[in-house]
C-alpha cells in the first residue's frame, strides 16, 4: 500500500514535472516568436531604408546626368563649369555614400535572413519538443489513471474484506 502511494506521489511529481516543462517550452516559444516578429520588423524597416537608397541612388544618377548635360551646354563659361564640377564631384561623393550604405544595408538583409532562418529553425525544434513533451504528459496522465483506478479496485476489495 506505501509502495502505491509512493508510486503515485512519483507519478504526480512526474506531472507537475512535466507541466513545468511544457510551460517553459511555451514561454520560450512565445520569446522566440517576439524575436522573430522584431526581426520581421526589422528586415521591413531595412528594407524600406533600402528602397530609399535606391530612389535616392536613382536621384542622384539623374541629377548627375543632367548635371553633364548642363556642363557640356555652358562650356564656354569657366566658372559654371568649374561650379557644375565641384557639384558632380558632390553627387559622386553622395552615389558612393549611397552605394556603400546599399551594400551595407543589403548585408544587415542577408544577416536578418539568417537568424530569421536560425530562429525558424530554432522555433520548429522547439515544437517538435513541445509535441513529444506533450504526448509524455498525456502518456504519464494514462498511467496515472491506471495507477488511481488500480488503487480505487484495491481498496475497494480491501473494504470488502
Amino acid at each position: 500500500m506505501d509502495k502505491l502511494r509512493e508510486k503515485m506521489t512519483k507519478l504526480k511529481l512526474d506531472v507537475e514535472s512535466w507541466q513545468v516543462k511544457a510551460e517553459e517550452s511555451t514561454d520560450k516559444i512565445k520569446e522566440l516568436e517576439q524575436a522573430l516578429l522584431e526581426k520581421e520588423n526589422e528586415i521591413k524597416s531595412l528594407t524600406t531604408k533600402n528602397q530609399t537608397l535606391e530612389e535616392q541612388n536613382e536621384k542622384l544618377d539623374t541629377e548627375l546626368e543632367a548635371q553633364k548635360k548642363s556642363s557640356e551646354l555652358s562650356a564656354q563659361l569657366e566658372t559654371s563649369s568649374e561650379n557644375l564640377s565641384k557639384k558632380n564631384a558632390t553627387l559622386e561623393q553622395d552615389l558612393e555614400t549611397s552605394d556603400l550604405t546599399l551594400k551595407e544595408t543589403t548585408a544587415k538583409l542577408r544577416e536578418a535572413d539568417l537568424k530569421i532562418e536560425t530562429l525558424e529553425n530554432k522555433l520548429s525544434a522547439m515544437e517538435k519538443e513541445k509535441s513529444s513533451l506533450e504526448t509524455k504528459f498525456e502518456e504519464l496522465e494514462e498511467k496515472f489513471k491506471a495507477a488511481q483506478s488500480e488503487l480505487d479496485e484495491i481498496s475497494k476489495q480491501l473494504e470488502d474484506l
